[in-house]
């Protein structure tokens, strides 16, 4: 009863279509292996992808926010270095005798007494050389006022470095003013001054910066006006 079905099995695993539809199974099932795995693959790189898109779109962003102060930057730095050409121009002065005439000029104008005035030079740097000023000056409180008043607004660019009442006598104030101003380099040197805490030569006892005729203002590096 049993030996008729083995023939037949026999000759099912022999038949050369079974063997091509247990080929076609396991590439079937490859395939769809392949298949599931190329989309895991596929939605796992897409995901990266994006994530990755997104991250130079944020760096992108950043590098646009820093480099927004540099554009124009050729342009702004034209227009600054003529900014410092009109200053230097309009309120740099040519010499120590412009100095000294300007100082004489708000005197008058505000009403003080100048007792005394000294200069001495820096130094050049940043091809200006600044001339410090050492001033006493006397008059009633509401003319010393309006003297440093009158230097703060002047056209002549000067800064105030320290100022200190030395005395108050009927009436009159005595200020001692520091202030400081700029030449350029070769209108500082043309001077003759030594620069600030140059050793003088045995004899020397400074020399006062020279006017534009050739003579010399009312003060200078170790003199003072009285």
């Amino acid at each position: 009863m049993n030996a008729t079905p083995a023939p037949a099995w026999r000759e099912r695993l022999a038949s050369p279509l079974t063997w091509h539809y247990a080929v076609f199974a396991v590439l079937l099932v490859t395939v769809i292996v392949l298949a599931i795995r190329f989309a895991m693959d596929w939605a796992a790189t897409s995901s990266r992808t994006a994530d990755a898109v997104a991250n130079k779109q944020v760096q992108l962003h950043a590098l646009e926010i820093q480099t927004a102060p540099l554009r124009g930057l050729d342009k702004r730095i034209a227009v600054a270095h003529d900014e410092v050409k009109s200053f230097i121009a309009d309120r740099i002065p040519a010499s120590y005798s412009s100095i000294s005439a300007e100082m004489g000029n708000l005197e008058v104008k505000s009403g003080v007494r100048q007792t005394r005035l000294s200069y001495a030079q820096k130094a050049p740097e940043n091809n200006l050389t600044e001339i410090t000023l050492d001033a006493g000056i006397t008059g009633e409180y509401p003319q010393i006022m309006k003297f440093v008043n009158s230097l703060e607004r002047d056209n002549i660019f000067f800064v105030i470095r320290g100022m200190g009442l030395t005395g108050q006598q009927g009436g009159m104030v005595n200020l001692r003013l520091q202030l400081s101003t700029w030449l350029r380099p070769e209108d500082a040197a043309a001077s003759g001054l030594p620069q600030a805490g140059a050793v003088n030569s045995p004899g020397d006892n400074g020399s006062n910066p020279p006017g534009d005729n050739g003579s010399n203002p009312p003060a200078g590096n170790g003199g003072d006006t009285q």
